[in-house]
């Protein structure tokens, strides 16, 4: 078990949260969510102890060993792979270390050789002799090939290194795995492998991720850093927002009796009972609502901004056509060679693709930002579009001391100061942080400025690269609903599974050996025995 005991941590005046009193037990996984800035992060390290809370004790299960997700990619660079991931349970590493030292020194004493009798009996209690082939089995199903199982780390790619951090800290089957966005930088068929993993683990996993499927499939509990407190609700994620949504509602309506609030909170946690079968972790789940008391459910206090793209204008029948499209990188090879694709009404498109590069060089062109391409495209006369893209720098880049009316005014029709500060105040920008300058945005607050900038612009067609980059999950959450009551088209990419499989009818991949396009949702398309055919010839043939 992990305790947190009237746990405060303050710098200066701020009190980041303050009297924070929570239990971690073994069997559950606990989702830690919290805005940008809250302090999860932070609540992380004062948990691993890599820093002191200003009051309080965090209190550990004697014998438990806790295992922390490296944050630092670049720390193993000088160690090979197989020896970086044994590291994640360090005794059994050290006593390794140790006791090869003795047998391989020609000259060690009989004091040594006695000491090295003592590790083997150490080392084998821990399994020890199954260390190399559990590490190898854990990086194989994380995708690293085993031709890399020997390397040294600084040898590998950045998705291929965060791979072997993540089977460190998974290693050993530690009683505690603390994991800061543990879904970073993988690809579907590896966040898959990762959420079965921890769905069937049964020690304590303390995670902060802001990919709400994950927290879905994994999560039996919700750990909220809101408003300087910390507090614990039963369910996952999904379980949590809707919850706090109904209760929002209930609050709402005043007229409405007490008895009847608590029925209908008791027949909406029967329905999610039921439905909570979509996860592995639909067992003890379902145990855990079963338990739960309704006293201990209480309204949200988070503040969603919000994100609706209105067309001014209705799409005509032709939407865009793409014909022999191509474009080079710098090196001069083909980022994609020949795309032809048709957009009908109503469709919205998530392209996915191995090389990031590719699906952005796309865009680019897409949105008239580069003209460097063969081939050609052509909207209809009744399209406007819109680009979000993934580095939007550039739109920051100019006088970093005008203040966020100012900026967002340069966009506007309608210069009038309510009416911009208007579009502000929905993505959250309200009081005096309309003044705000430019210069000192956060990497989040800049993608809601650009979310204001769309929406003032009334497109019927959206370009999106990345959208969910930087943002926390209530901005996610309202961008995810925008995006799905948008009525014109949309051609998009990104890395969160619930966007991605709620708004997308249509998924083409770029390969370099030409397109998959097939009208399907995304998780139709990951589980597709026709797609995993079609994908592993487009490969073949460029091996070949």
């Amino acid at each position: 078990m992990l305790s947190v005991n009237d746990v405060a941590l303050q710098f200066g005046k701020r009190v980041l949260f303050d009297e924070v009193n929570l239990k971690f037990v073994k069997g559950n996984c606990y989702g830690v969510i919290g805005a940008n800035g809250a302090g999860k992060s932070t609540f992380m390290k004062i948990l691993s102890g890599e820093i002191e809370s200003t009051r309080g004790t965090i209190g550990i299960t004697p014998g438990e060993r806790m295992a922390v997700l490296s944050q630092n990619h670049f720390a193993f660079d000088r160690y090979p792979v197989m020896d970086t991931v044994i590291m994640g349970h360090r005794r059994l590493y050290d006593i390794m270390q140790e006791k090869n030292a003795i047998y391989d020194n020609p000259d060690a004493t009989e004091a040594e050789s006695l000491r090295a009798a003592e590790l083997e009996a150490e080392f084998g209690k821990m399994n020890g002799w199954m260390a190399e082939s559990d590490a190898a089995e854990l990086l194989s199903n994380l995708g690293v090939e085993e031709s890399l199982h020997y390397k040294l780390v600084g040898d590998l790619d950045g998705s291929e290194r965060v791979k072997v951090l993540l089977a460190q800290a998974l290693f050993g089957a530690p009683d505690i795995l603390l994991m800061d966005e543990p879904t970073n930088d993988l690809d579907a068929e590896t966040t898959d492998w990762l959420c079965n993993f921890l769905a069937d683990y049964q020690n304590i996993v303390i995670v902060v991720s802001h990919d709400r499927h994950f927290l879905d499939m994994v999560c039996t509990h919700v750990v909220d850093v809101d408003f300087g407190k910390i507090r614990m609700f039963t369910g996952n994620y999904t379980f949590w927002y809707e919850t706090s949504q109904l209760l929002s509602r209930q609050m709402a309506d005043k007229n409405k009796k007490t008895e009847q609030k608590r029925q209908e909170m008791m027949d909406f946690i029967a329905r999610f009972s039921a439905n909570a079968s979509k996860s592995r972790q639909a067992t003890s789940r379902k145990k855990a609502l079963e338990k739960l008391n309704l006293e201990e459910i209480q309204v949200s206090m988070r503040r969603y901004p919000y994100i609706a793209f209105k067309p001014e204008r209705e799409p005509g029948d032709i939407i865009l056509e793409v014909e022999n499209l191509s474009k080079k990188n710098d090196a001069g090879e083909y980022l994609f060679e020949n795309l032809y694709l048709r957009f009908n009404k109503g469709e919205k498109i998530a392209v996915l693709s191995r090389n990031a590069s590719a699906i952005t060089a796309l865009f680019n062109i897409l949105a008239g930002e580069d003209t460097d391409f063969e081939g050609s495209f052509q909207y209809g006369q009744t399209i406007a579009p819109q680009y979000l893209p993934n580095d939007n720098s550039a739109f920051f880049s100019g006088d970093q001391d005008m203040n966020l009316i100012d900026w967002l005014r340069q966009f506007s029709k309608e210069k009038d100061e309510s009416f911009i500060r208007g579009f502000l105040g929905r993505m959250l920008f309200g009081g005096e942080e309309v003044f705000k300058r430019s210069g000192v945005l956060s990497g989040g607050e800049k993608v809601r400025c650009m979310m204001s900038k769309i929406m003032l612009a009334n497109p019927n067609f959206l370009i999106l690269d990345e959208p969910t980059n930087h943002l926390d999950l209530e901005s996610i959450t309202a961008l995810n609903n925008g995006m799905q009551e948008f009525a014109g088209n949309i051609i998009f990419t990104s890395h969160d599974y619930q966007i991605l499989d709620s708004v997308a009818n249509r998924i083409i991949e770029i390969t370099p050996n030409g397109l998959i396009d097939q009208h399907m949702n995304y998780g139709e398309y990951l589980h597709s025995d026709k797609v995993r055919q079609m994908k592993a010839r487009m490969y073949e043939e460029v091996l070949a």
